[in-house]
């Protein structure tokens, strides 16, 4: 006899990521594969509107991208420390009868349903974060660099694709500061079109500020084998060729003043380039000097 007056629904939990600079890896979110968000709570009467789902925040660190696992579709990217995306939206709460109240019907007796929840599968992906990417074919010597040059101990055999997932490593400079290098898996001629480690491969090196381009000594010809990766790279990305490159010769021990003045004289010249062995140390700290310069130019 008073009038309507019930109150409206509250919507339903989101679920909200949430970019944390602290974070390197997903490991964090190995066993939280199902995530149930609340209901929104149902409306009263007296006007009360129910209470809002708990939203859950779920923190990643930055460099994560998010697709959607049917389809594919990328979704969102997290990029600063801090930012916060509605990853899935809470379904909308009910309207309460009062919203029905007319002149010419002042007692209705219905109200608006809630939004139902909805039930989706997502991907979260890491893409690697490193001042330094190391790119070069299997059996480069990567991983040999970056086990010398810093802490960081990969696996290290004499066959093709012995680094399948990237590693990371942070090299010790002057005056106590640090830059990180990742050692990314081995590239392959076709690698833009997936072949090899494919995408795997190329999608990290998006998140690196220099490339270093490690290509063995007793290689046939370094000019075309660099041209055939910096060619991958402009095939998967062409902005990718407007990071800074710098060319490394490894395994250069086997090499005498002759040799290494005749390689000299194929590579490009646009391109900084050092000859270093990780066996014998030669040209490390050179190394270190060049990356560490090229960083903060």
């Amino acid at each position: 006899m008073a009038g309507p007056d019930g109150g409206n629904g509250g919507r339903g939990a989101h679920i909200i990521l949430k970019g944390n600079r602290n974070l390197w890896t997903l490991l964090h979110l190995r066993y939280f594969k199902n995530i149930l968000a609340d209901d929104g709570e149902g409306g009263m009467k007296n006007n009360m509107s129910g209470r809002d789902g708990k939203d859950i925040i779920i923190e990643v660190p930055l460099g994560t991208v998010v697709r959607d696992d049917v389809s594919g579709l990328h979704e969102a990217e997290i990029l600063e420390d801090g930012q916060e995306v509605v990853w899935i939206k809470g379904g909308r709460g009910g309207l309460g009868n009062a919203n029905f109240a007319t002149a010419t019907n002042q007692a209705p007796e219905y109200a608006q349903p809630g939004e139902p929840g909805i039930e989706v599968w997502k991907v979260l992906e890491l893409k690697v974060l490193a001042d330094v990417g190391l790119v070069g074919f299997p059996n480069a010597g990567k991983s040999t660099l970056l086990s010398v040059i810093t802490a960081a101990k990969p696996k290290i055999a004499d066959y093709a694709f012995t680094t399948i997932n990237p590693q990371l490593g942070i090299v010790a400079y002057r005056d106590n500061q640090s830059f990180c290098v990742a050692d990314l898996p081995g590239i392959i001629e076709g690698a833009a079109e997936g072949k090899g480690l494919g995408h795997r491969f190329l999608r990290h090196i998006e998140r690196n500020s220099v490339l270093l381009f490690v290509i063995p000594a007793d290689c046939a010809d370094h000019k075309k084998e660099f041209e055939i990766l910096v060619h991958e790279l402009e095939k998967y990305n062409p902005e990718l060729l407007h990071k800074q490159f710098i060319l490394a010769i490894s395994k250069s021990e086997m090499l005498d003043a002759e040799l290494i003045s005749a390689i000299e004289k194929e590579l490009p010249e646009k391109v900084p380039h050092i000859f270093i062995s990780a066996f014998t140390q030669k040209g490390l700290v050179e190394l270190k000097d060049l990356l560490w310069k090229t960083l903060n130019q």
